[in-house]
């Protein structure tokens, strides 16, 4: 274990035990309940490549190692070592994020909770590298810029404008390098017109991230040209809006200006920034109902052992010091050891520049040093405006991929059971990893195998466009639960509905695909669930049946669970059972219908469905499926009255003694905790509702619109639904969203149509009007205009203008007019008691 104290000269936190017990004090109930209830599993230990068992294998996991299915074979029958990528803090996760953790999360759920492993789960936190240091340091000069510059003026005008062709001439080539502010609508529409069209910069190949990343610095350089181009710039508003358009061109460009002048022994400039997004990432994590991790590991706590690391890898013979004090892997010198092998993951990008030079940072120093151009940094030298620890080559600060290989390695020893991470870290984070730690721990003999499976989650995208950081394309997942796009569980259904190591986009039809899972599962859990209050008295003529097909979902479930986690085949298996359950569900038993939902119970909690739920209560549902329990007494209390009001009402039979009978079962008491206090008055005020009608002698039909009420309205806005069925008790059930969105469809119809007839009730009512107000011309003037030169005593003409005799058709056509136009004038004259 790492010791609890180290250097204050080297760390930025210190690793105390006051924060480890802290941190494990923090675990919730469940969590700690979740692992104990763990069965060991017993396993031998075997070489790796052949695993030899002397039964079948329970588990299959899809390994990036092989790319194949291996037999799950872990090293110790007590132990499942595993270590897991956690987050880079530097900005809030977003849903991409969330797919990677919380779909790890379900594969340790299943682990521990189906298959009976105990895990030690391992997940690091990076909290220093190029991405930190320069976000850090970017907020830090623009924090300072816009103390200095309070109000808009010519100095930060000028500023912002050179901030602006800088950003333009680096990351948009295609346009001119003099461009003018108010030019660039125009001319970017013009020279980068196939990207934004949708299609790739040579209007042949696909778009991809290219034309993503084009398109965000488009974005970026629109933002910044309406905050110069604003007409005002005088009010806070206007210089809050100024500043959040112009940011995203000064913080590169202030960061280039004074960046190196940062004063780097101040680690306070970036912990800041990590401390605040570690703290909200464990919160999106809490959110997701993801576990804790059993260890959390911080690279800025780890430096000696870090610094350690490295210098036995020098002492190896697989790492070498460059002039600037920096120290890179020997890729060469570790091939020549027979058994090494660089870039196992992914083989086929060892030669990838472009992600050769992510791996590397954007910070990373280039330097004609290295031996090979693939080579990469153990331990990079200070720079100015960069944090920095001490080490034997002088001061400088840990490469990226060395962190995890040294804090894996002194958390789980000199082999794992499994590394998990998002696919996206294959090459070469996980590849490094791989050559670094392999090149510790095997000294000259090679070959030796640090971790035994990876497993790598897919991306995520929407409508076909993978979310990232570096594209701004994202939603942040707090973002999308406060706005109700997703809940813990609709999100986490969706990612079992795909498969953990494939690509899942999230569309029309998968959202839907989940609402009906959850759904479905809602309405079974109300079905069975309102068994404990009205039980069934079916003779359970169905119960074989049932029972066969329960045995069927159950050995499909393990086989899918089995077959590496094949979540979207083990949904299947339940919702297929809840078909064959509903369809039989007048014929099952009681004591078969629960043991049924219990098992449903189980699997959905041991997938992380049902928050902090214990998985082996014995329980029945998930949340949600249940009313308060401080409701239970007077809502189910109502609800029977109810139903046998409307029994009585529909057959006639309202007599004072009835009634009295109904009511005189259920009084709630004058004083009732606080908690309970709406529900009891519901009760309390049904009753008095009831009697009063009762007084008034009222008519059947008022008792039942009485009963609709109370469903409708008094019980609705608590929360709660009384489901009517046919020759049974009313359902009592939580109102979910299923519920709101039939009665919210509802009123839309019912609002349309009442638009709809006032619509044609006011065009009825103008018709009228307009006929009314043309019923008051007198026929005989009704043709009295310049067209006509003579009219005959009716009024009705004879000449045109010109004097000529007008046609007998047109002549025809007005006289049938001035009839017409008779008929409604006297009409309207008998209507002023004319003649």
């Amino acid at each position: 274990m790492v010791p609890s104290v180290v250097s204050s000269s080297y760390k930025l936190f210190p690793r105390t035990l006051l924060r480890e017990r802290q941190y494990h004090l923090r675990k919730t109930t469940f969590h700690i309940a979740f692992i104990a209830t763990m069965a060991t599993a017993a396993r031998t230990q075997p070489p790796w490549r052949q695993p030899p068992s002397s039964e079948p294998s329970k588990l299959k996991v899809f390994n990036s190692l092989t790319r194949s299915k291996d037999d799950f074979v872990p090293l110790k029958s007590d132990k499942v070592t595993w270590y897991s990528c956690g987050p880079t803090v530097y900005d809030d996760a977003h849903l991409g994020h969330a797919r990677n953790y919380v779909t790890i999360d379900i594969l340790r759920r299943v682990m521990a909770g189906y298959f009976g492993f105990n895990l030690k789960f391992v997940q690091n936190v990076t909290d220093v590298d190029d991405k930190i240091i320069l976000r850090a340091r970017q907020q830090h000069l623009f924090s300072q810029f816009k103390q200095k510059n309070p109000g808009i003026t010519q100095d930060t005008l000028t500023t912002t404008l050179r901030a602006f062709d800088a950003y333009v001439q680096k990351n948009l080539p295609l346009l001119s390098q003099d461009l003018k502010p108010e030019d660039f609508n125009s001319e970017s529409s013009e020279k980068y017109r196939l990207v934004i069209s949708g299609k790739s910069l040579d209007g042949i190949s696909p778009p991809g991230d290219k034309e993503a990343k084009v398109k965000m610095h488009l974005a970026t350089a629109g933002k910044a040209v309406t905050a110069l181009l604003a007409p005002s710039k005088s009010t806070e508003a206007d210089i809050a809006e100024f500043y959040n358009g112009a940011a995203d061109v000064l913080l590169p460009y202030l960061d280039g200006l004074h960046g190196s002048g940062i004063d780097a022994n101040d680690h306070s400039i970036f912990t800041t920034l990590t401390k605040r997004y570690e703290m909200r990432f464990n919160e999106d994590m809490a959110a997701l109902n993801v576990l804790e991790p059993d260890v959390v590991t911080r690279v800025t706590e780890y430096g000696p052992q870090i610094v350690r690391y490295v210098e036995k890898i020098i002492e190896h013979g697989y790492g070498y010091k460059t002039s600037d004090s920096s120290v890179y892997f020997d890729i060469s010198a570790f091939e020549r050891v027979s058994g090494n092998h660089y870039a196992r993951l992914e083989p086929w990008n060892r030669n990838d520049k472009s992600l050769q030079a992510d791996g590397e940072g954007a910070l990373t120093k280039q330097t004609s040093e290295k031996r090979n151009e693939a080579d990469f940094a153990l331990w990079k030298s200070a720079r100015p405006g960069e944090p920095a620890w001490p080490s034997g080559w002088g001061p400088g600060r840990p490469g990226w991929h060395i962190e995890c290989s040294a804090m894996a390695s002194e958390e789980l020893g000199e082999t794992i059971d499994i590394h998990s991470g998002g696919i996206d870290l294959c090459f070469p984070h996980h590849d490094n990893e791989l050559a670094q730690a392999e090149a510790y721990w095997s000294s000259k003999e090679g070959g030796h195998q640090w971790v035994n499976y990876f497993l790598h989650m897919g991306h995520l995208s929407i409508s076909g466009s993978k979310m990232s950081k570096s594209l701004k394309n994202f939603t942040t997942i707090r973002t999308a639960l406060a706005r109700g796009d997703w809940t813990s569980r609709s999100l986490r259904i969706i990612f079992l509905l795909g498969g953990w190591h494939d690509g899942v986009e999230i569309t029309d039809d998968l959202r839907k695909a989940g609402s009906s899972f959850e759904t479905y599962l809602n309405n079974f859990f109300y079905k069975v669930r309102d068994l404990e209050i009205h039980p069934n008295t079916a003779s359970g003529s169905e119960n074989e049946k049932i029972k066969k097909s329960f045995e069927v979902a159950k050995e499909k479930l393990h086989t899918a669970l089995a077959d590496s986690f094949d979540t979207p085949s083990a949904m299947r298996s339940i919702s297929g059972l809840v078909t064959d359950y509903n369809t039989a569900a007048s014929g099952i038993s009681d004591d078969v219908s629960f043991e049924i939902a219990r098992w449903i119970t189980r699997i959905v909690r041991i997938f992380g469905l049902d928050g902090s739920a214990d998985p082996n209560d014995g329980s029945i549902g998930w949340s949600g499926t249940e009313i308060p329990s401080e409701a239970k007494e007077f809502v189910y209390a109502v609800s029977r009255e109810r139903d046998e009001i409307r029994q009585h009402a529909i057959a006639g039979d309202l007599s004072d003694s009835v009634l009295t009978s109904i009511l005189s079962k259920d009084k709630p008491a004058a004083i009732q905790p606080v908690d309970s206090v709406k529900y009891a008055e519901v009760l309390s005020t049904f009753q008095g509702n009831v009697k009063d009608l009762a007084e008034k002698k009222a008519p059947a039909k008022d008792f039942l619109a009485l009963c609709d009420r109370l469903r409708d309205l008094d019980l609705w806005d608590l929360g709660i639904y009384l489901e009517d069925r046919e020759n049974a008790p009313a359902m009592v059930r939580p109102v979910d969203a299923e519920l709101r969105a039939a009665r919210d469809q509802k009123e839309a119809i019912a609002q349309q149509k009442r638009e709809a007839k006032e619509k044609r009730e006011r065009e009825e009512a103008e018709k009228k009007a307009k006929l009314a107000e043309q019923a008051k011309v007198d026929p005989k003037e009704m043709f009295r205009t310049e067209e006509f030169s003579a009219w005959d005593g009716d009024g009705l003409p004879t000449k045109d203008r010109s004097g000529e005799d007008v046609p007998k058709s047109k002549s025809k056509k007005m006289k049938k007019e001035w009839e017409k136009q008779k008929k409604l004038h006297d009409e309207f004259l008998k209507g002023l008691g004319g003649s």
